[in-house]
This record gives structure tokens, sequence and C-alpha cells, in this order.
């Protein structure tokens, strides 16, 4: 595999003037939002990057870090709604899951009515791993929204919310926002809400 190298600078190629302010490039017409696609692609790489060497060291990846992040935000989901979330084979899941279990990040209980569900919930130190995750996309994240004029974090939110699928839109609204907390994209959020 050949390494892939940039002329003069690595702005060369984006668009990029004034250090700041990215504008389309002229040779993008036939690829619409090209810089957007590469937006979100380096967006996404940085924004992972910041828990990976956190996640090395206990030997996971970021598979295991988003079954501990959706399981430690809805604690008693079954197995098979964090499928559905994560779009994995079960096979997958089952390897990540076991590796989270032995290494005391999260547990597995039976449902109260029906024994044989499979509930999932992060123990104190799973919590503690979604915890310090978190912190630096937390921080990461801060520091992109400040740099918007006034509302634009509400305009990032409906952004992302209208990226996902239609048909799937409203069920994920439903478990992201699921308390008065928080306002769904398109909502006046309540005082709390930065």
């Amino acid at each position: 595999m050949t390494d892939v190298n940039f002329k003069d600078s690595p702005d060369a190629g984006l668009g990029v003037r004034n250090g700041s302010n990215v504008f389309p490039r002229e040779d993008d017409s036939e690829m619409p939002h090209c810089d957007l696609i590469e937006l979100l692609f380096y967006a996404y790489r940085d924004f992972t990057s910041d828990p990976d060497a956190k996640l090395d060291a206990y030997g996971f990846g970021r598979a295991h870090h988003r079954v501990l992040h959706f399981v430690d935000r809805n604690p008693g989901m079954m197995v098979t709604d964090l499928l559905a979330i994560l779009r994995i084979t079960k096979q997958s899941l089952g390897r990540v899951l076991k590796q989270l279990i032995d290494s005391d990040f999260i547990e597995q209980k039976p449902g109260p009515l029906d024994r044989r569900q499979r509930l999932l919930y992060t123990t104190e130190s799973g919590h503690h791993i979604v915890s310090a995750l978190a912190a630096p996309q937390s921080v990461r994240l801060e520091k992109a929204l400040a740099s918007l004029p006034q509302g634009g974090s509400d305009i990032v939110r409906q952004f992302l919310y209208a990226m996902i699928n239609d048909d799937v839109r409203d069920e994920v609204a439903n478990m992201i926002y699921k308390t008065d907390r928080y306002a769904r994209p398109g909502q006046a959020a309540p005082s709390e809400h930065k």
C-alpha cells in the first residue's frame, strides 16, 4: 500500500483560505457536497480518536465504546435493542459483550417477567470508563460549538437529526431525548440546556 502525500501543506487541495474558512474547490461541481463529505470524515476521525488511547489500554476498540455508551445511557436495555441500534451481527456483539462482561464493565440480568430476556447494565467501573471516554469528546464538542454564533448548536442538532434515515428518525429521537432534560431538534430547549 502506498502513502498518500499532499503537496505544499496539509490544507492543500481542501479549498481552505485564510486558515479557517472552507470553500468548495472549483472542480467539485460533479461531486456536490464533497467538502461536507470530507469534513464529516475528518470530524468523525478526530472525534473518535480522542478516546482511542483509553480504549487501547484495556485492549478494547470502538465497538466496545459504542456498546458501553448505549448500555450506560439506556440501563436495562435488551440485547436485541442493542443489536438494532448498532446494526451488527449477533456474533460480533456476543464477542464484544463477553469481553465487557468478563472485564466487569457490563452485567447481564434476567428480565423481571421473562427470565430469558438478557437486560444489560453498566457496572460502576463501566459507568466510570464511559464518563472517561466521553470527557475529551465533550470538550471537543464544547470547543466547536463555542465557535458558532448564538443558536449554532441547535442548527448542528437539526443537521445531524436530518442526516438520520427518515424511517428511524423518530425512534432515534425518542431514545436520545427520553427525558425532559433536552428538547428534540427544532424544538425550544429547556433553560438548563446549553
